[in-house]
């Protein structure tokens, strides 16, 4: 038998997140595919909220540091990484979250989820 799954564009799965029904589930657009997110574990939050920290006071208002937030890397993918140094101003991402342009630097904490995390955020 033949498995064949079902992929969504980023305009299908913003429509899917609008409805709500997406709320209750931690979910990222990857390669068109929905993907659940594992919960975080304590170690992760600490290590991702002291570095979060660390680079908003080195950097400033010269860049904005988004924690666990949607970068857009194609029309298919739509990864939630631990951390994106993006262009400023904010405000402009009211309207899409930040493009490959837009961002400096992505920083993805792992280690049981280490080979999902290289694949969804280097296969632009």
């Amino acid at each position: 038998m033949t498995v064949t799954t079902a992929r969504w564009t980023i305009e299908e799965y913003h429509r899917l997140v609008e409805t709500g029904i997406l709320d209750d589930k931690r979910v990222e657009l990857l390669q068109g595919i929905i993907v659940d997110m594992p919960p975080e574990g304590m170690p992760h939050a600490v290590y991702c909220t002291e570095s979060v920290s660390y680079l908003r006071g080195l950097l400033g208002n010269r860049a904005t540091v988004r924690k666990a937030h949607p970068v857009t890397l194609q029309n298919d993918s739509e990864p939630e990484p631990d951390i994106a140094i993006v262009c400023t101003p904010s405000r402009q991402y009211l309207a899409h979250h930040p493009y490959p342009s837009d961002i400096f630097w992505l920083i993805e904490y792992a280690s049981s989820t280490l080979n999902k995390d290289v694949n969804k955020l280097f296969t632009i």
